[in-house]
C-alpha cells in the first residue's frame, strides 16, 4: 500500500539522485528546475509551498509495509475559487518503476483533489513520447484534450505536451465502477 506523506527537507538528496540527468529533470520539471538538481532549487520550492498552502502540495510516496520512499508527486496551481488544480512533478524512484506505483499514487492525490480540497477539474501535461505515463494517466481516468507542438526545446529537437484532465464526475463514477469491481 502507498501513502503520501509530505514532501521535506530530509528528501532533498534522494529527489536529487533521481533526477540523473537534463532530460529527466525537464521531463519531471518542466522549466521549474535546472541540472543539475541541487538544494537551493528545492529549498525555494519547499519554501514556496510553506508559504502558499492553498496553491500547491507536495507529497512523497512511502510504501506503508516496508517505509520505503518510492515516489515523488504534487497539486500545484490549486484555485479554489475555479475548483481546478494540476498534477505535477511525478516520479517514481528508478528502481520501482512500471509497477504500478505512479498510477497509485496518482489515485490518491485524486481523491486529495476531489474529496478533500473540492476540486471540479485536474489536469497536467505529459510529454508525447512518454507513452507509460499517458497510459497510467488514462488508466486514471485522465483524457486527452489537445496536444501543445512543440512546447519545450530540450538540446536540438522540440518535445511535445499532451494536454490533459479529470473532471470531478468522471472520477465519481471511476471510483464507483472500481468499488463495484472489489465487491
Amino acid at each position: 500500500m502507498i501513502q503520501l506523506r509530505p514532501f521535506t527537507r530530509d528528501d532533498f538528496d534522494r529527489l536529487i539522485g533521481w533526477a540523473v540527468s537534463p532530460e529527466l529533470v525537464v521531463q519531471w520539471a518542466g522549466l521549474g528546475f535546472t541540472y543539475p538538481l541541487d538544494h537551493a532549487q528545492l529549498e525555494t520550492y519547499v519554501r514556496y509551498a510553506e508559504d502558499n498552502p492553498d496553491s500547491r502540495v507536495i507529497w512523497k510516496a512511502v510504501e506503508a509495509d516496508a517505509g520505503d520512499i518510492v515516489g515523488h508527486i504534487e497539486l500545484d496551481r490549486i484555485h479554489a475559487g475555479a475548483r481546478r488544480a494540476r498534477l505535477s512533478r511525478v516520479i517514481v524512484a528508478p528502481d520501482r518503476r512500471r509497477k504500478g506505483i505512479a498510477g497509485r499514487m496518482t489515485r490518491l492525490v485524486l481523491r486529495h483533489g476531489f474529496e478533500a480540497l473540492g476540486l471540479h477539474r485536474i489536469d497536467l501535461g505529459v510529454f508525447d513520447f512518454n507513452a507509460a505515463a499517458i497510459r497510467c494517466y488514462e488508466a486514471c481516468g485522465f483524457v486527452r484534450e489537445g496536444l501543445e507542438r512543440d512546447a519545450m526545446r530540450m538540446g536540438d529537437a522540440y518535445w511535445s505536451a499532451v494536454q490533459m484532465s479529470i473532471l470531478e464526475h468522471e472520477w465519481r463514477a471511476l471510483e464507483a465502477s472500481r468499488d463495484d469491481d472489489s465487491t
